[in-house]
């Protein structure tokens, strides 16, 4: 096993854009977590990922999100992601 480093970004999206941002994030892969918090900082949701998640499992949590989009204007996702200290082992 290699050793993984943990990194954090941050993106600023508002209300219409946040479910094509989200499924941009996942379509770049090592995504850990994802959190969605509005302009206050509030923390909506926090999705937890795996490896194998993907497709019909993620069906509600797009039914989730889709309701978040419509409470607030402005979010402000957080992702972590794992990445390979040593990759050429």
């Amino acid at each position: 096993m290699s050793p993984e480093k943990t990194s954090y970004e941050e993106f600023r999206v508002d209300g219409d854009a946040l479910i094509a941002k989200i499924k941009e994030i996942l379509h770049e892969g090592n995504v850990r977590k994802i959190i969605i918090k509005d302009d206050k900082g509030h923390t909506y949701i926090e999705i937890p990922l795996t490896v194998g998640v993907v497709g019909a499992v993620l069906l509600p949590v797009w039914a989730a999100i889709g309701a978040i989009a419509a409470l607030a204007a402005n979010f402000t996702i957080v992702v972590e992601k794992i990445e390979d200290v040593n990759p050429s082992a």
